[in-house]
């Protein structure tokens, strides 16, 4: 389970931070920080292999491929809380969205995203960006579009598909190139 020691911080401790202070598990086992994607637009996104929207994992993976030459990331945190939706392991996770899905994005060790136990970076995206119904994310494959100073700058609901997402993401990849000439 993706959790960190401080996951019990008040939430006015985890606001004060950026982005970049949070870090998470791979499903390597290697612990990422956020601040290794400096400098990339970024999709955050909690994932289920099993879940009926499952199919955005390609849509997710046509991003990446995408753009990622010119500094966009995918981070995938597979997620059980809405029903069981996630295999049990970090292999099985990283097997399945490989084989079924394509999927060569960063992946994450299963992680929880509402609740007491969530991971502060998804207690963070959450309260920077609140959803349709409120700052809660409500089930698998909300999307969280993050530029490259490391700001939340967008929630996709879960519905959303992949694709629809492709403009803001060139908007910001545009604004990144554009500051890296000044």
């Amino acid at each position: 389970m993706n959790t960190l020691k401080n996951q019990t911080l008040p939430l006015r401790i985890i606001m004060k931070r950026d982005f970049y202070q949070f870090s998470a598990t791979n499903l390597q086992g290697q612990k990422i920080a956020m601040k290794e994607y400096r400098g990339k637009v970024m999709l955050v996104v909690n994932t289920a292999s099993k879940c009926a929207l499952s199919s955005q994992l390609r849509g997710l993976e046509i991003l990446y491929k995408k753009y990622a030459p010119l500094g966009f990331v995918v981070l995938g945190f597979p997620c059980n809380q809405f029903t069981p939706q996630e295999s049990r392991d970090a292999q099985n996770i990283a097997e399945e969205y490989l084989l079924n899905y394509g999927a060569s994005f960063p992946l994450f060790t299963k992680t929880e995203v509402v609740g007491k136990g969530a991971h502060p970076l998804f207690s963070y995206l959450e309260n920077r960006l609140e959803g349709i119904m409120g700052p809660d994310i409500k089930w698998n494959f909300t999307k969280f579009l993050i530029d490259h100073r490391g700001d939340p700058v967008k929630r996709f609901a879960p519905i959303t598909a992949p694709a629809i997402i492709a403009p803001d993401i060139e908007i910001l990849l545009s604004a990144q190139s554009t500051a890296g000439e000044q």
